[in-house]
């Protein structure tokens, strides 16, 4: 008998951007998960709902027979896991949800229909939970990282968990429980090169006051380099992928550690195509070789913001001369660079937004994405900004992106943000490359700069209500 279902609400097919994009990832958190189970000899299966649509998934959960049903949460699929969690304990399943966002909503998942939240790593909580209730056990007051409601319907939470202190005890995650080489094929279908993804550590340790520590707190726990290269060859032997996805949260911290990974790498002969995420002040010229060396060809920075005063405002620990010397240096070694940038963060105005203008104007990196600043709940900033929150919708139907928050600017005024920074960076690119065939263009874009201006002025007193 099955002892636990595993699943995730992201249904690729049912999202018009996801659709365009076509760029997914196995869902390792929950394959981390089964592989641990497995280990300890429960009878783990995963419903890996990427490429499958709700009703699929709907009929499974009807027509199987009811056991445990896991199921990873986070801010996207918000209002698709509430869906499946009434589906299920309709059929008869016992419910448990984690995952980033359960964690600070626990009373909401568990009002939702969740039997059980699990807050932190899911491997030693779901161990016991599922031993406790293969026993019979009614009683799991001592199961630590674990929520639940009592009789009179008020929520029990247990004491937090420790983390896994050595993840070389971890087995990989059990990518023979979903169908991997469909990831793979998707991506070399849509963009002529198949990819897969890979963890070497657990957790950031920066304090970034509006990102999220859920899961794994402000830890930073490393894999043995040689234990990593072990799963990377592996990989590359089973699926044959062109690149590889490095999916930690900053993949440069360690720098001795990454020293040993690459001699490692060399040692074998092996060498792939593969994009990550650093923060600027963790890279320096010998790491920037290595990453070269290694075959990085796009490199991820978090800039956020070209104003240093809004960056001390949001506790990054980053100057704006490192993300511009990073740029530099990658472009310098024929390694392209990604910057995300956010607008709206709190205490934002025009010279700010003037100042990541220039800011990304000057650094050219090869692509940016921005978006406007959100609260996730139990982040230093939505406390900050909590007594300012509007819910648009009923919570079970929305996302803490789509909080409201009274007396910020309006998405008008940061549209024209975005017009104006795409626009003056087109610019400087034209400049730079002193193309004579541009002329006209060039004279279209300063106009089209006078045009987000002044949208920009316009529109700078209409706020949210």
């Amino acid at each position: 008998m099955r002892d636990l279902l595993l699943t995730h609400g992201y249904f690729l097919f049912e999202d018009p951007k996801e659709r365009q994009i076509m760029k997914p990832y196995a869902p390792l958190g929950i394959l981390y998960i089964c592989s641990h189970l497995r280990n300890k000899g429960f009878s783990v299966d995963v419903f890996d709902t990427t490429f499958s649509g709700r009703e699929e998934l709907f009929s499974f959960l009807r027509a199987e027979k009811p056991s445990v049903l896991g199921i990873y949460a986070n801010l996207m699929t918000r209002g698709n896991v509430i869906e499946i969690l009434a589906v299920a304990r309709e059929a008869g399943w016992k419910t448990v949800v984690g995952g980033p966002e359960p964690g600070a909503y626990t009373l909401e998942y568990l009002k939702a229909g969740a039997d059980f939240v699990v807050s932190g790593e899911g491997e030693l909580t779901m161990e016991e939970l599922l031993q406790a209730l293969r026993s019979g056990e009614t009683d799991f007051s001592k199961i630590g990282g674990l929520a639940f409601l009592d009789q009179d319907g008020q929520m029990c939470q247990m004491l937090a968990r420790s983390q896994i202190a050595d993840l070389d005890q971890q087995p990989w995650p059990a990518r023979n429980a979903i169908d991997l080489r469909r990831y793979v094929e998707t991506w070399r279908t849509h963009h002529g090169s198949g990819s897969v993804n890979f963890i070497t550590a657990r957790g950031c340790p920066f304090r970034c006051n509006w990102c999220s520590h859920q899961v794994f707190g402000q830890s930073h726990r490393r894999r043995d380099p040689v234990l990593v290269v072990n799963e990377v060859e592996w990989l590359l032997g089973e699926y044959s992928p062109d690149m590889l996805w490095i999916s930690d949260d900053v993949f440069t911290i360690n720098h001795a550690w990454l020293r040993s990974y690459a001699n490692e790498m060399r040692r074998r002969g092996l060498r792939i195509p593969f994009e990550c995420i650093s923060r600027a002040d963790r890279l320096n010229a010998e790491m920037m070789d290595l990453l070269a060396e290694l075959g990085c060809f796009r490199m991820w920075i978090g800039s956020e913001s070209g104003s240093q005063r809004i960056l001390d405002a949001m506790d990054r620990g980053v100057k704006i001369e490192q993300v511009q010397n990073a740029v530099k240096m990658s472009r310098e070694r024929g390694i392209q660079s990604g910057m995300f940038l956010m607008w709206g963060y709190e205490g934002e105005e025009l010279e700010d937004i003037e100042a990541t203008v220039r800011h990304v104007s000057t650094s050219q990196p090869d692509i940016f994405f921005t978006t406007v600043s959100y609260p996730i709940k139990g982040t230093p900033y939505y406390k900050r900004i909590s007594d300012r929150l509007v819910q648009l919708e009923p919570w079970g139907k929305t996302s803490d992106r789509e909080l409201k928050i009274k007396g910020r600017h309006t998405k008008r005024f940061y549209a024209y943000a975005d017009k104006l920074l795409r626009d003056e960076v087109a610019r400087a690119r034209i400049l730079q490359d002193r193309r004579a065939n541009e002329a006209t263009h060039l004279d279209e874009l300063e106009m089209s700069i006078q045009e987000a201006r002044a949208g920009l002025l316009n529109t700078y007193s209409e706020v949210e209500q």
